[in-house]
């Protein structure tokens, strides 16, 4: 359980963090290069990643080049829906990707498709037009605008979209580890050129603040994945329990860390994502 909780406080921490970023004129995009330095680093000295697993003829590079450009892009879009939908409904949203990754799991991978976890995707499905839902009179940075909805959207998409990539690495016989090295190594290159173009074309210079933060960020990113592992490794036949406790987990710190630590409001409509969330992500768990 301590594996478990650790790995829900990292993923709520994420999003706190590039929140904290945000406030103080911290440019986010160089934080998430030096994220993916840290994670890299750190993947390679605590999971040993099996590398010349990669030099099989099978071993699935092209989706693992997608991935390399998908995950930084990705995790710009959650600092920006953090930025202008809140923590509350970007971590809600985060977690219902997967129900997009069950939709695709019944689809293109051939689960078995029972009456839960088809109840359980209604629901998430429900939850999900609620989540982005957002009152005509909303005005506020968090509150109005197109991107209040857009932003989420993008990032349940995201998140799915790189599930769905690395079930189609795993079935290829890639080892996890050696995949998650790849990605972090290639995102960090890809987010390097994205920075020497923006200073290129007069952008912000790299700054040591950048530096810092986003090596923390890392760390936090990292330490999100490395946990949720162990937790799947402490409790090898309870896959249910940690997948559930996790995602709900994370559902219900975000909600208390957005709404206790910055204030941020959800229409009566919103409000209502949370409960169906918990239950679509409870009933889901049961086909596990």
């Amino acid at each position: 359980m301590p594996y478990l909780l650790s790995s829900v406080v990292c993923s709520v921490l994420v999003s706190v963090l590039l929140k904290l970023m945000q406030r103080r004129g911290i440019d986010t995009a160089q934080g998430i290069a030096w994220n993916y330095l840290a994670a890299s680093l750190l993947c390679f000295a605590l999971l040993d990643p099996p590398l010349a697993s990669l030099a099989a003829p099978h071993a699935p590079w092209p989706a693992l080049a997608l991935l390399a450009v998908l995950l930084p892009g990705i995790f710009l879009a959650l600092s920006a829906s953090v930025r202008a939908a809140g923590i509350v409904r970007t971590d809600i949203a985060q977690r219902m990707s997967l129900v997009l990754s069950l939709l695709a799991a019944f689809l293109w991978f051939g689960e078995r498709a029972d009456a839960l976890r088809l109840t359980g995707l209604a629901l998430g499905l429900l939850a999900i037009v609620l989540l982005v839902l957002r009152p005509r009179a909303a005005s506020t940075e968090a509150e109005g605008g197109w991107t209040g909805w857009a932003l989420p959207l993008l990032v349940l998409v995201g998140y799915a979209s790189v599930d769905v990539l690395l079930k189609h690495i795993a079935a290829a016989g890639t080892p996890f580890a050696a995949s998650l090295q790849v990605a972090f190594i290639a995102a960090f290159v890809v987010m390097l050129g994205v920075q020497r173009v923006r200073s290129a074309r007069g952008g912000p210079a790299l700054a040591l603040p950048a530096l810092g933060y986003g090596l923390l960020l890392g760390a936090l990113n990292f330490g999100n994945i490395l946990f949720y592992v162990k937790a799947h490794r402490a409790l090898p036949d309870n896959p249910a329990v940690v997948f559930s406790t996790m995602n709900i987990g994370v559902v219900v710190l975000g909600t208390l860390a957005g709404t206790l630590l910055f204030r941020e409001r959800l229409s009566r409509v919103n409000l209502l994502a949370i409960p169906l969330a918990i239950i679509a992500i409870a009933l889901i768990a049961t086909g596990l």
